[in-house]
């Protein structure tokens, strides 16, 4: 059975990435950027890796979220054309 969520999670983390890389919208990729390190984080949890995944998920998606939050907001979302 743990094999089985263990695939499932790395499926979903591909599909993830491949979400964070054909968007268009700088939100939109950094909330799929978020939820990639969110899975990452539950499976590094998965592997034993505690630690590993708890600094994955507060840097990862934590800070690194809030960071690029304010960089976002300090741009303009949309092109001119």
């Amino acid at each position: 059975m743990i094999w089985q969520l263990e695939l499932a999670l790395f499926v979903m983390l591909i599909v993830v990435a491949i979400i964070a890389l054909e968007v268009r919208d700088l939100v939109a990729a950094l909330a799929a950027l978020t939820a990639y390190s969110f899975i990452a984080a539950a499976l590094l949890a998965m592997m034993s890796a505690v630690d590993v995944a708890l600094t994955e998920a507060s840097l990862g998606a934590g800070i690194t979220g809030v960071l690029l939050i304010g960089g976002i907001s300090l741009m303009r979302r949309r092109s001119v054309d």
